[in-house]
């Protein structure tokens, strides 16, 4: 049910009005709300939050008409007014459209125009407030999914391929926050949530200067993806700022808990798509494959501020980056011992 405010100093009109529409209002698709100026249906939209279409005369006491509607934009700016008034000249009308009228009809009214005019102010409003929603949603989206991912997802092809991937170039990076998980057995939840999101914050920011994008977040670890032009150096580029960035976050000294990462990279060919489930739309727009699963590997093999990266990395980026080598180490899901570096710098 649509509500409309009708603001008129002649009473007779909302007579007219009830008498005009009453299979509306008796169906409840329309309810009327009546002012007797511009004073009074302010006072009115006070008390009806949900009212979001105004007829009002020009002419009246204490409050006119185009008062009026200079006041409407300020108070909700979706608000649509429609003008029905005896003064039809058209100083009055570019008077109204200027102030923000968004239609003006003459009296003496045609009541099968003012319906029309209704209903298309009423469909003006709604599509603003679907605009609106549609946009408060997007917002909230971006909260939880990489812009890139987004784009991704607004491509037309995208409903009719949302099982299928594509085999690319990419680097994965893991990076954990050290020593959390001892924290959250002592510290009170929210002091672990506004810890964890402060840390994110940084890690994000740096993944995100880069032209990296997070693929999601894993209890206190942060798994990013860099694709694209240079996506390894500028991986780099990203893990040692948020090393350090992180690093210089405050120690938190209650908690015996100084801010530190462990990064795990990894470089190479990577299956990019939606992993999941298409019947119950539950997929997770990911990239899988044997880089990925180093990267994490490489990560738990890290120590408190180590970036690491395997031999096959090292040798491309040798004379980009200094690094140190650490030897060779097992990991999980490996048959043979990997070689592996630090990068320093």
């Amino acid at each position: 049910m649509t509500k409309i405010l009708v603001v008129d100093d002649e009473t007779d009109l909302e007579l007219l009005i009830k008498q005009k529409f009453r299979r509306q209002i008796r169906e409840k698709e329309f309810e009327f709300v009546f002012a007797v100026n511009g004073a009074d249906a302010l006072e009115k939209l006070g008390r009806h939050q949900d009212m979001l279409v105004v007829l009002t005369d020009i002419n009246m006491p204490e409050m006119d008409g185009l008062s009026l509607l200079a006041r409407l934009k300020d108070l909700n700016p979706v608000i649509k007014a429609v003008i029905v008034s005896a003064y039809g000249d058209m100083d009055n009308i570019r008077s109204a459209m200027n102030k923000g009228a968004f239609d003006f009809i003459c009296k003496p009214v045609n009541f099968e125009d003012l319906e029309i005019t209704m209903r298309k102010t009423i469909r003006q409003v709604e599509q603003i407030k679907e605009t609106l929603k549609a946009i408060q949603e997007n917002n909230i989206l971006k909260m939880y999914v990489d812009e890139s991912v987004l784009r991704y997802m607004n491509r037309q092809e995208f409903e009719a391929s949302l099982m299928t991937n594509e085999t690319i170039e990419a680097t994965v990076v893991f990076i954990d926050i050290c020593g959390f998980t001892r924290i959250t057995e002592t510290a009170p939840a929210g002091v672990v949530v506004n810890m964890v999101n402060q840390y994110f914050d940084v890690i994000v920011k740096g993944i995100i200067a880069q032209n990296g994008y997070v693929d999601k977040f894993l209890g206190d670890a942060v798994m990013a993806v860099f694709r694209g032009e240079y996506h390894l150096d500028r991986a780099l580029d990203a893990c040692l700022s948020v090393r350090t960035q992180v690093e210089k976050l405050p120690e938190i000294a209650e908690l015996s808990f100084r801010p530190m990462v462990s990064i795990g990279i990894c470089s190479g060919e990577v299956i990019s798509g939606n992993i999941g489930s298409a019947s119950l739309r539950r997929l997770d727009y990911t990239v899988i494959g044997d880089v990925a699963n180093t990267a994490k590997r490489l990560q738990s093999a890290a120590k408190p501020g180590q970036v690491v990266i395997p031999a096959a990395v090292y040798e491309q980026i040798r004379e980009s980056f200094k690094c140190a080598p650490l030897g060779s180490v097992s990991l999980k899901n490996k048959a043979q011992p990997v070689t592996i570096y630090e990068v320093v710098e």
